[in-house]
């Protein structure tokens, strides 16, 4: 959103009866935005206080939406308290629920429902550091894009604190998945986004079935399908601060399935 400028005209009546026009042109502040920062969360108590924060101190129009699956050691308490005393924050309690992927949906249909002019998809783990959040909003702000990808295989993108074995396996996964989907972007397996609020609108989420972490997929597929643009820059993906991770080779060979479905019209 870019700043604009006022104009406006003073009248004014001198000594000697005359009058005088005077124009001025006045510098408007760019209205702020409705940027929201969704958060999947199950047992990320010890990251999510100060992950919040983090995310708060970036600017007054940055809101937060965390999404708990009924997380047993009381993330869903921490973040509850937060919300009863700031505004900015809010909180859907999943008690049936599970999984990446419904939580994601959840948090797409919610901030689309509730006015957000963007929206930041991003881990909950530190993983997903809060530094890079202006530089991947930007573009969107701009109207630039309507999808931005925190890259990790762009120029100045990569991974930290990761052995060398996972570092393949993101190499391998998104060169497949991008083949298999003929996706325009080269971290395809990227969890770190923002959206436009044309993609909000646009993307079809009441359709999607993806119930893992392919939620990620399958949202570039459909903002594929329906033509919206896509842009990358560099993050530094880092290994989760404290916590343990959900993820497992199990999850990880259904998500690869999971794309050969979509490429079939299966799901």
């Amino acid at each position: 959103m870019n700043a604009h400028a006022l104009r406006i005209t003073i009248r004014r009546t001198l000594p000697n009866n005359t009058v005088a026009l005077m124009v001025a042109t006045l510098p408007m502040m760019a209205s702020l935005m409705k940027i929201i920062a969704t958060l999947p969360t199950y047992n990320e108590a010890d990251n999510i206080e100060l992950l919040m924060a983090e995310i708060l101190a970036i600017g007054p129009d940055y809101e937060i939406l965390v999404v708990d699956d009924n997380s047993p050691d009381g993330t869903y308490k921490i973040v509850g308290d937060a919300a009863a005393q700031n505004s900015r924050i809010h909180i859907i309690h999943r008690t049936n629920e599970r999984g990446r992927g419904t939580a994601g949906l959840a948090a797409f249909r919610w901030a689309r429902d509730n006015g957000a002019d963007a929206v930041i998809e991003m881990d909950a783990d530190f993983s997903h550091a809060p530094r890079f959040i202006p530089s991947l909003v930007q573009p969107v702000r701009e109207e630039q894009a309507d999808i931005v990808i925190g890259s990790r295989l762009v120029e100045g993108g990569g991974e930290q604190g990761r052995p060398p074995s996972r570092k393949i396996i993101t190499l391998m996964a998104n060169t497949y998945i991008r083949l298999m989907l003929g996706l325009p972007v080269r971290d395809a397996t990227s969890g770190f986004r923002v959206f436009s609020r044309r993609a909000l609108t646009t993307i079809p989420w009441e359709k999607m079935t993806a119930r893992g972490p392919e939620i990620v997929q399958e949202v570039l597929w459909e903002a594929r399908r329906a033509n919206l643009t896509m842009t990358e820059r560099p993050i530094l993906f880092e290994e989760r601060r404290a916590g343990t991770s959900t993820f497992n080779r199990s999850i990880m060979m259904k998500s690869l399935l999971y794309m050969l479905k979509l490429r079939l019209g299966i799901r």
